[in-house]
């Protein structure tokens, strides 16, 4: 009877289930709070230059600058955190972001030179939070060889794209109806308490690479790993529809002269997202998750290309619905991958190159969709996503072996491979 019990749970594992890990509260509610205003930091940033330069061009460059900041040093991040620990690293990031979103704010109201808000937007971006790779980190340290691991992955991609869903709207909400400034102070404020309180939880991080037992073991950078590289190009895709996505939204809506309604039409495109995470990780998957990425990313693809042709509100809203529920197959998939190419010393690092690979594919969509919408329209701007998603596609298609593990077994590298269901089932 146990037996049958255990082969049940390995077969369909639950979010009740996942949720019922022993510590797992403890890090999932700050990290909640902490991890909200990656999805507040360029749209609010976007919203307050524009309204200062009158300028989606200008906005979105400068946006983009905090996005490529962030998306440089987040690895970074994450080799550090791997190696001193979580907290250590936490506690002082989360203050200089404050600072450096305070700073933002004063040199954008006082029509500060361009070069100053650009010089501003790199010490904001490169000391963003990552606290989403923290928490997967800190998922993957618990469920070591887990078949939970995978709806800990679909989990995290709801939890995002739930963020996503009141992030922008929050933010836009703020800036549109209180202050143009309003939404990156909340954005500050929610990362200097979100992130103590989650830097708070020691217990639950992960083990440091450097510990007192001994001196640290180098350990090569997880970039080093093909998978992760193939990986990361392909993550790029996807925030060029997140960037591309915000910018021609936020254009959109005030051309038909409502900027108010950018918050629920955005958080309609997440919320599409969000929904496919939760289908994704309630289902027991029997392909393998290299398939399962060959399978979703074309369907992204498909799914962005009538955004450019969607000229009335109820339709753009329905194709930012469709693409939305094919954004997440993908992101929970490749999450899910690296597990399987990347020992536990160099995870956290991983998942900061997929996140940071998102925020960099997120300011190249919102610099270039701005440019082509001050140039033409805001419809023009969608023609980013399509094209940002095709180039990944490319690659990820010409290089998809370096996606499979070096061991093809059921636990590779000596219990790190994911145990989901592989070809030898």
């Amino acid at each position: 009877m146990a037996s049958t019990v255990n082969d049940r749970t390995e077969a369909r594992p639950g979010y009740g289930q996942l949720l019922r890990t022993p510590g797992a509260w403890t890090f999932l509610l700050p990290g909640f709070l902490a991890r909200q205003p990656f999805a507040m930091l360029t749209i609010g940033i976007l919203l307050l230059v524009e309204h200062t330069t009158d300028s989606y061009g200008i906005a979105g460059a400068v946006s983009a600058t905090a996005g490529v900041s962030m998306a440089l040093f987040a690895p970074q991040s994450g080799k550090l955190a791997d190696r001193f620990g979580q907290g250590r690293v936490l506690v002082p990031g989360v203050v200089v972001h404050a600072a450096a979103i305070s700073l933002l704010i004063t040199l954008a109201l006082a029509d500060a030179p361009l070069w100053a808000l650009f010089a501003a937007a790199v010490p904001a971006g490169a000391s963003t939070p990552q606290i989403g790779p923290m928490v997967r980190a800190r998922w993957a340290a618990k469920l070591e060889g887990s078949p939970l691991m995978s709806t800990a992955a679909a989990f995290e991609s709801v939890t995002d794209e739930f963020t996503f869903v009141i992030g922008p709207v929050l933010a836009t909400a703020l800036c549109t109806g209180v202050h143009p400034a309003a939404g990156l102070v909340t954005e500050a404020v929610l990362t200097l308490v979100g992130g103590l309180l989650f830097a708070a939880q020691r217990r639950t991080q992960p083990e440091p690479s450097r510990s007192a037992a001994g001196p640290a073991v180098k350990s090569a950078s997880a970039l080093s790993v093909p998978g992760v590289r193939v990986l990361a190009i392909s993550f790029l895709g996807i925030g060029s529809v997140f960037g591309g996505m915000q910018v021609s939204m936020t254009a959109f809506t005030k051309e038909i002269g409502d900027p108010g309604l950018n918050g629920l039409l955005y958080g309609t495109f997440a919320a599409g997202n969000m929904i496919a995470g939760l289908v994704c990780g309630a289902i027991a998957w029997k392909v393998t998750p290299q398939r399962r990425l060959l399978i979703a990313y074309p369907l992204l693809v498909l799914a962005t290309t009538p955004l450019w042709a969607a000229h009335a509100l109820p339709v753009l809203g329905g194709v930012g619905l469709l693409v939305g529920l094919c954004i997440a197959p993908a992101l929970i998939t490749g999450y899910t991958l690296v597990e399987s190419l990347v020992p536990p010393t160099a995870r956290t690092e991983a998942f900061t190159w997929l996140t940071g690979a998102v925020g960099l594919g997120q300011a190249a969509g919102a610099s270039i969709g701005g440019k082509l919408i001050d140039g033409h329209s805001a419809s023009t701007g969608f023609l980013v996503p399509l094209a940002g998603t095709a180039l990944a596609l490319a690659v990820l298609l010409t290089l998809r072996k370096a996606l499979s593990p070096k061991s093809e077994s059921r636990i590779a590298a000596r219990g790190v491979g994911h145990r989901e269901p592989v070809s030898v089932d």
